[in-house]
This record gives structure tokens, C-alpha cells and sequence, in this order.
């Protein structure tokens, strides 16, 4: 999670997302008129639907889908293609619960899925769960204790060969978890392995229109991972003008910050390829249909 924050927040992510909007809107002009070429004929029926924040975390994953088209809708940009023979769809619905749940309330609503993954990346509460480590969450859960349970049925013998794959609890915070106290203390109250910012919206839309559950994560920082000082400024910052100033002060203040931010980068290129692979395994053992 914290991976995630720091490169969703750089400046050149700002610019790239700019960027991406603009082509994904050409696009989509390109993709209606495919469409209204077809003499109306439908799209084949969504079998999966993998729902990520941001495109940083789900770019490994979009890369592996066959005959992809690319969306821009009102809140959220979608993909869909072929994997491995099922018709997928990938959402990214943008940073924090709100926009999770509405986001996966519309796509449910609109494409009728058989699964609903929700996907990304997550930070440690335990020790044993290590930077590109997987956590299958069995259950989610909230800082106020409002938990739902995910039928999740695992193979004991497989994890157990597996160390640096997870099954447990998945805990869903408002907030940046920054330092490791907050880890160890957020993971001791609530005997969670994990943190995310989105999984329990995702699980209650999935709830409240009886869409089948799972949430994959990839371990994107461990307990000693914490956020570097120059940070905190880029943190308190609304505006793009303001994170501008604050990566400038932080250049300016410790050359070596640029460094930093690239390393995290290429660690979160990474990490977005691994969860890409572990998914796509998980979804070609998902039951079709009904």
C-alpha cells in the first residue's frame, strides 16, 4: 500500500495520467465505431471482473489480456479481453472505498459477472509476509470491526509448500499506513495479516448483488518498509501545483530522493507482473458459469 501511494503520487505519475486519459478517450471514439460497424452485434458475456485502484497496480495484468478494448467511463476506465478463453474485464476504480463500492456496484450492474476479484497491492501487518509475497484473504475487515467472511476453500497441504503465499485476514483502513508502529499495532488489534484501502467496499457491493468474491493482494511493502521523510510534504498537498513544490523542496533538500522514487517504481512494475501471473492462475481454476 504504501508502494502504491508513493508512486501514484509522484509527479510524473500525475503527468502520465494526464497523458493516459487523453489517448484513452481517442480510443474509445474507435471502439464505438468497431461496434456500431458489427451492425449492433453483442459483446460475448464478462466472465471476470478484476477490480484494482490504480493502473500502476493492474497494468501487469491488462498487458496479458487478447483483443483488449479500453473504455473511459464516467468514474472509472475499463479493459476488457480475452484470458486464456474467458472474457475478462478489468476496473480501475480509483483510491479508497467510496469509489470501490460505487465502481463495483456499476460494473456488476452493467456486465453481470460470474467473479468479482478485487486485485492489488497491500502492506504487511505480520513479519512473515514479505514484499511480493500473496495474500488470498479468507475474511475482511474494517478498523470499526465490521468483518465479512469470503468462502474461500484453500488446499492446507499446497499453502504450507508455498511460503510466500497467505490465506487470513485482510484488514481495510481510510488512511496511509506509514510507519511500522502503526503496522504492528493495526495487526495485533485486529489479528490481520494485511492492509488495503479498497477490498471490503468491493466485498459488500459484491454481497449486496449476490456476485461471487475473492480478493488477491501482492505484498507491495513488509513491516520494516516506511515512508521516506520528503514524503510527508508531498502528503499534506491537494493540489498538482503544490506536489510540484513539495517533490521540487524534497529534490532540492536530498538529491538522492530522485533515486528513491525510481527504485519504488521499478519494485512497483514488479510487483503489478507477479500479481499479474498468480491471477491469471487463480482465474483459469475459477468455475464458469452459474
Amino acid at each position: 500500500m504504501l508502494l502504491r501511494w508513493l508512486v501514484s503520487n509522484w509527479v510524473r505519475q500525475n503527468a502520465q495520467e494526464h497523458l493516459r486519459s487523453a489517448v484513452t478517450e481517442a480510443m474509445r471514439g474507435a471502439h464505438s465505431a468497431e461496434e456500431h460497424d458489427g451492425e449492433g452485434e453483442p459483446l460475448p458475456p464478462i466472465d471476470v471482473v478484476v477490480v484494482f485502484a490504480l493502473s500502476i497496480e493492474s497494468g501487469g495484468f491488462i498487458d496479458l489480456l487478447q483483443e483488449r478494448i479500453t473504455t473511459r467511463c464516467h468514474s472509472h476506465i475499463e479493459h476488457r479481453g480475452q484470458l486464456n478463453g474467458r472474457q475478462v474485464l478489468v476496473a480501475d476504480s480509483g483510491v479508497g472505498q467510496g469509489a470501490a463500492m460505487a465502481v463495483t456496484a456499476d460494473v456488476i450492474r452493467l456486465h453481470q459477472p460470474n467473479w468479482v476479484i478485487s486485485a492489488g497491492f497491500a502492506g504487511a501487518l505480520q513479519p512473515e509476509l514479505r514484499r511480493g509475497h500473496i495474500l488470498m484473504a479468507d475474511d475482511v475487515t474494517d478498523v470499526t470491526g465490521k468483518r465479512l467472511s469470503i468462502g474461500l476453500t484453500v488446499d492446507h497441504a499446497a499453502i504450507e509448500a508455498s511460503p510466500s503465499l497467505h490465506v487470513g485476514r485482510l484488514l481495510t483502513v481510510d488512511q496511509l499506513i506509514r510507519t511500522k508502529s502503526q503496522k504492528e499495532q493495526l495487526g495485533t488489534n485486529h489479528r490481520a495479516l494485511a492492509c488495503d484501502m479498497e477490498t471490503l467496499a468491493v466485498a459488500e457491493a459484491c454481497q449486496n448483488a449476490g456476485a461471487k468474491f475473492m480478493s488477491v493482494r501482492i505484498i507491495s511493502d513488509s513491516m520494516e518498509d516506511e515512508l521516506p521523510k520528503e514524503i510527508e510534504g508531498l502528503m499534506a498537498q491537494d493540489s498538482l501545483v503544490g506536489k510540484i513544490g513539495a517533490a521540487a523542496g524534497a529534490i532540492v533538500n536530498r538529491p538522492s530522493s530522485v533515486k528513491d522514487m525510481w527504485k519504488l517504481k521499478e519494485d512497483a512494475l514488479k510487483a503489478t507482473d507477479r500479481l499479474a501471473r498468480f491471477l491469471t492462475g487463480v482465474i483459469d481454476q475459477l468455475p464458469s458459469g452459474g
